[in-house]
């Protein structure tokens, strides 16, 4: 008995009136994190549409990569073809960080509609560098190498992409490339290295050896960068810029005043984005 007094006399006992306050507290919580969940759901699935592919090099290396086809393919027609290069920080072999800046834009139900498109995205694996063997030391544009063998990785990218140029539905002249920070510097270096198959590029907080546009003459360029950087300094960009109007290229050089590293999230809500990126043909 005078256990069962202590037991309901307990501070520990929470009355109805406590407890439908608690349940009450827990279900806002609940409430308010319900959009966040449904969203990451709603990404997750998106995602999805990207077909997961492992693409094997001459060399034997294998390249993680996601493919997002037209949704709706007609016989004879031919598409554009996009090649989207992430940043450092979407490295590994997980064939999913790759997706993380840039994959939803193409999966907007608008845009699929308006640019239906052959769209890849490789995924560079974490101890390895775009366009070259390691970090460069500088990102300084007079700094930045020349020269350079392609890695393996990066060359694999090629053939994957040449992989898909035999393909008889792409547009050949329409074929594009897009990049951000370490992805910039391989657009810059990938262009530079064949400019005959890019009708257009789009480098994002990058940087370059100015010296090595003098080829990218043909190419329509469009570039990002915030005047804020402390990653991946301006001076890059608008040394690109010169060095690329030097070469008589169409080029535009859009710049963030206050923008960090993070210029892609500003370049990529640009209204004409799109519109910009699927008007280039190449040159004849």
């Amino acid at each position: 008995k005078d256990y069962l007094i202590n037991f309901l006399t307990s501070p520990f006992l929470l009355d109805t009136n406590v407890l439908i306050i608690l349940m009450k507290s827990v279900m806002k919580k609940v409430i308010l994190l319900l959009p966040v969940l449904l969203l990451n759901f709603c990404l997750v699935l998106a995602q999805d549409a990207y077909e997961r592919k492992v693409f094997v090099s001459s060399s034997g290396d294998s390249l993680n990569y996601r493919l997002l086809e037209p949704e709706t393919m007609q016989t004879g027609e031919k598409y554009p073809l996009v090649l989207f290069l992430h940043g450092a920080g979407e490295r590994g072999n997980d064939n999913e960080k790759q997706l993380t800046h840039g994959a939803q834009m193409f999966l907007n139900p608008v845009n699929r509609e308006k640019y239906p498109a052959f769209v890849l995205f490789p995924q560079c694996p974490e101890d390895s560098y775009w366009a070259y063997e390691s970090r460069p030391l500088s990102f300084m544009p007079d700094q930045m190498p020349v020269g350079e063998e392609m890695p393996s990785p990066f060359r694999a990218v090629k053939e994957m992409l040449d992989m898909y140029l035999s393909n008889p539905q792409v547009d050949k002249s329409r074929v594009y490339i897009v990049g951000l920070s370490m992805g910039a510097m391989g657009t810059y270096d990938m262009v530079s290295r064949f400019p005959d198959i890019f009708a257009a590029a789009v480098p994002i907080c990058g940087t370059v050896n100015p010296t090595r546009l003098s080829t990218a003459g043909n190419v329509a360029f469009r570039i990002f960068h915030g005047d804020a950087d402390d990653v991946v300094p301006v001076a890059g960009s608008r040394a690109a810029y010169k060095a690329l109007k030097a070469a008589n290229a169409s080029v535009e050089y859009i710049e963030f005043p206050g923008c960090n590293h993070g210029s892609w999230n500003p370049a990529f809500n640009c209204p004409d984005f799109m519109s910009w990126l699927f008007g280039q043909r190449k040159k004849k």
